[in-house]
């Protein structure tokens, strides 16, 4: 990137930016029923946020929050992330995420949550490992079928996130120093190549037993290129890993951290799971 492409995070309040959000998402998803521009606005004019990454003048990447309540606390949930295809693995979404934390902290909020699919590596990352974003709930089909261009031909799985962003956020722990070795040969999923080199998942192992502290399950570095090429494979990962999260959940485990991994040969990434 260079200096002349230098991207500007900032707040967007009216109605003809709000109108560029609404088209970029369209361009995103592949879909015209994209949130109105009438919803967006009265969410900036009641506690939401917009924010949108520019380049050179031209919006390339936005984040949309509203607020939410559970009946004792007022949060903010974070509801869509969209960068431009050109403009993506650039950091763009990091920036964006901090900037939302930085206005909501000015709006007086401590807590942002959204969700997102958990074999998404590369959301993993920045969710769990670079923002400090904890989860333990697992919300199966949460958004029923998904016809969309990043969603079809799966079951629309996700992750609740807690942000709790009163408190010091992480910057890019990994895994806590666990040898990729350990997380490995104990993953709750072990796995097989195919075709190209992608994982498919084998066997899955018993739950970890009360006194275990820790805890790892697999999850592919490339689940769009597995989707793409073989949806049989990509629904036995959604299922699979639905499964151990959710029994992990349910005994009281939350995730914690991300292992990054960057040896080409090792086609996963680890979670990395706690006892609360």
């Amino acid at each position: 990137m260079t200096k002349s492409q230098e991207i500007v995070i900032r707040s967007i309040h009216g109605i003809e930016e709000l109108e560029d959000v609404r088209k970029l998402e369209s361009s995103i998803w592949g879909e015209t029923d994209s949130i109105p521009t009438h919803q967006t606005l009265t969410a900036v004019k009641n506690g939401g946020l917009v924010i949108g990454a520019y380049s050179e003048g031209k919006l390339i990447g936005f984040q949309y929050s509203f607020p939410g309540f559970n009946g004792q606390s007022a949060y903010l949930c974070s509801h869509i992330l969209g960068i431009d295809e050109q403009f993506r693995n650039k950091g763009i979404g990091e920036k964006l995420k901090l900037a939302q934390r930085e206005e909501a902290l000015k709006l007086g909020y401590s807590l942002i949550t959204w969700t997102y699919d958990p074999l998404e590596s590369v959301n993993g990352y920045l969710n769990i490992a670079k923002l400090g974003g904890v989860c333990s709930t697992y919300i199966a089909n949460c958004y029923g079928e998904m016809e969309d261009l990043l969603n079809s031909g799966i079951p629309s799985d996700r992750f609740l996130v807690e942000w709790h962003i009163d408190k010091k956020e992480t910057t890019d722990s990994s895994g806590g120093g666990m040898p990729l070795d350990f997380m490995m040969e104990n993953s709750l999923i072990q796995w097989d190549t195919i075709e190209k080199g992608l994982p498919v998942p084998s066997v899955t192992r018993p739950l970890p037993e009360q006194e275990c502290e820790t805890a790892f399950v697999a999850l592919p570095k490339d689940f769009r290129t597995i989707r793409v090429t073989n949806i049989q494979a990509a629904n036995e990962w959604r299922m699979k890993t639905r499964d151990i999260f959710t029994g992990l959940f349910q005994q009281g485990w939350q995730v914690t951290d991300f292992m990054k991994n960057s040896m080409t040969e090792i086609p996963v990434q680890f979670y990395v799971l706690s006892r609360k």
